[in-house]
């Protein structure tokens, strides 16, 4: 009796572990992992300004507009290559994600209801020549407490403004195999970009002198 009453809570043990284990994977993404396109059907975009190649944008969603893939299309229609922006409105749902060096994984931390986004930067680089959006975000609840992390998914409501700055020379990511990120890196920097930026910086110089 006591044998078989061992073996069923050893069972019981058993079975626990597996499910914990089987919702800890879920609660992990792979940095990797594609993003699904064409969730912000109501995003508009404005240019703002223009001079010297480099090119200022208003980028706003609307009430239900997933932002994250949002600005991913952004990227890829307006063929950006070189970015960075910062945002402020509102979303109702989000998952943010915290970098886990061990796993080489995010643990993902999910946002309920109505949030304040106060602040959100990120930057758009090239990564096998197509468009790569990384950005954080930092949201306040009702009570006022603050939540933040690596952007997975967020849902606008009922609006977020992305000022977006487009700079006219290529940045470009590699893969990193010690943590299995995109990471920006310099030295890729085409021997093209190279001489247009010393092009530029050549007028700016002769202009100087006038």
């Amino acid at each position: 009796m006591a044998s078989s009453l061992g073996s069923l809570i050893w069972l019981i043990g058993i079975a626990a572990n597996m499910g914990s284990s089987k919702e800890a994977a879920t609660d992990y993404v792979s940095p990797m992992e594609a993003v699904p396109r064409g969730r912000a059907p109501r995003m508009q975009v404005q240019l703002l300004s223009q001079r010297a190649g480099r090119k200022e944008y208003a980028v706003i969603f609307g009430q239900g507009d997933e932002a994250f893939s949002g600005l991913l299309d952004f990227a890829g229609k307006y063929h950006v290559t070189s970015a960075h922006f910062t945002a402020i409105g509102a979303l109702n749902g989000a998952t943010l994600g915290w970098f886990d060096p061990g796993r080489k994984m995010y643990k993902k931390i999910r946002i309920a209801g109505q949030h304040e986004v106060i602040g959100m930067s990120g930057d758009i680089a090239l990564y096998q020549g197509k468009p790569v959006v990384h950005t954080h975000m930092t949201v306040g609840a009702s009570d006022g407490t603050i939540r933040g992390g690596h952007v997975l998914e967020a849902f606008v409501s009922p609006t977020l403004e992305v000022m977006v700055t487009v700079d006219p020379i290529v940045m470009h990511k590699r893969f990193d195999p010690e943590t299995d990120l995109t990471l920006i890196d310099p030295t890729q920097a085409t021997r093209e970009e190279q001489l247009a930026g010393s092009g530029e910086n050549a007028t700016k110089a002769e202009g100087s002198h006038r």
